[in-house]
């Protein structure tokens, strides 16, 4: 349900404005930011009103307990480039990421953080990045300002281990201000965790993405949402992206290879212990090797059987909800050429 915050009073003009496609949709997730959220709409509209860019901020609030809901909704009653997406309960930044995709309009979407470390003035470099031909602008924070043993190592090692099992070589997934072509959002549906791996869904959908350095601020105001913790549904999170860029349309390569090589490994050792039974006529009840025969063949036939249902579930995904195995990047032709050869 859309519920948009606007006063009657400016109903009209929303809607006067809302007639034309706004150049850029700011999305900002928001959870326990209200000491920081008013110095950063104003430096986001600031920056874009300088840069002469139409705009539409978004912030969605992620079940704030500050008070930081209750800013945004007066706020959205007296400004008429924000809207404020209020979640009943607490559901994570990947959540809130998706329905800020989902009520953004702009041509071009843009995310970031609201803790303010995160610098709205680098916003136009993205956006001029992005007018050079790519989907995804992604921001990179080399001087990065946050503690080194609970925030910069694990990142670190969390980049390597992103970058190694996706080939998207960008150094820094974990920065929240990026820059997307609208049309990119669009065919992204997120899940889990995955917004730390927006760069790797984009790159199975055949975006062209390039990263940029920006400016990191040390935070301000509260403290850091992030911890260790995160750490195992990252990894988890990882291995759903690996499966996916390798098996989205074809899980049956996989599940069915490995239960082909575990049926046929059962079969030849089955095939050997028959030899040995009845040719050489020695007992096999009590040799391992029979258990493992057994073993093989049977987690062979489950394999093989989740592969059969991993496709029929893949074909229902991309039908039932009209989603093609391929995208196109453009299509050119001649339509003199077309109209001649017809006549």
């Amino acid at each position: 349900m859309r519920s948009e915050l606007i006063s009657n009073g400016m109903a009209g003009q929303y809607e006067a404005k809302s007639l034309s496609i706004p150049d850029v949709s700011v999305v900002v997730p928001v959870r326990d930011e209200v000491e920081s959220l008013p110095h950063l709409l104003e430096a986001i509209a600031s920056t874009l009103k300088s840069s002469q860019l139409s705009y539409e901020i978004i912030c969605v609030d992620d079940g704030s307990t500050d008070g930081s809901d209750r800013f945004l909704k007066e706020q959205a009653q007296v400004r008429h480039d924000l809207k404020t997406v209020i979640l009943r309960r607490n559901y994570g930044q990947t959540a809130a990421m998706a329905a800020g995709f989902y009520y953004a309009h702009g041509k071009a979407v843009v995310t970031l953080d609201a803790d303010l470390q995160n610098d709205p003035a680098d916003i136009p470099m993205l956006l001029a990045k992005l007018e050079e031909g790519y989907d995804l602008v992604s921001g990179w924070r080399q001087a990065r300002q946050d503690a080194a043993v609970t925030r910069l190592l694990p990142s670190k090692i969390a980049n390597w281990l992103i970058r190694r099992v996706t080939s998207v070589h960008i150094h820094d997934y974990g920065c929240s201000l990026k820059a997307y072509r609208a049309e990119l959002v669009a065919d992204m549906n997120l899940y889990g965790e995955l917004h730390r791996f927006l760069p790797a869904l984009a790159y199975i959908e055949g975006a062209r993405i390039t990263e940029i350095p920006v400016r990191h601020h040390a935070r301000r105001f509260g403290r850091s949402k992030y911890g260790l913790s995160r750490t195992f549904r990252v990894l988890m999170d990882l291995l759903t992206i690996a499966f996916m860029k390798k098996f989205l349309t074809r899980p049956m390569h996989v599940f069915g290879l490995w239960g082909l090589i575990s049926i046929i490994s059962g079969g030849v050792i089955g095939i050997y212990l028959t030899w040995v039974k009845f040719a050489l006529h020695q007992d096999i009840g009590d040799r391992p090797l029979l258990i493992l025969a057994v073993l093989l063949l049977v987690t062979g036939i489950q394999l093989f059987c989740f592969g059969l249902l991993a496709e029929l579930l893949m074909r229902t995904y991309h039908e039932s909800q009209g989603r093609p195995i391929y995208r196109v990047r453009e299509v050119i032709t001649n339509k003199q050429l077309t109209t001649e050869s017809q006549i």
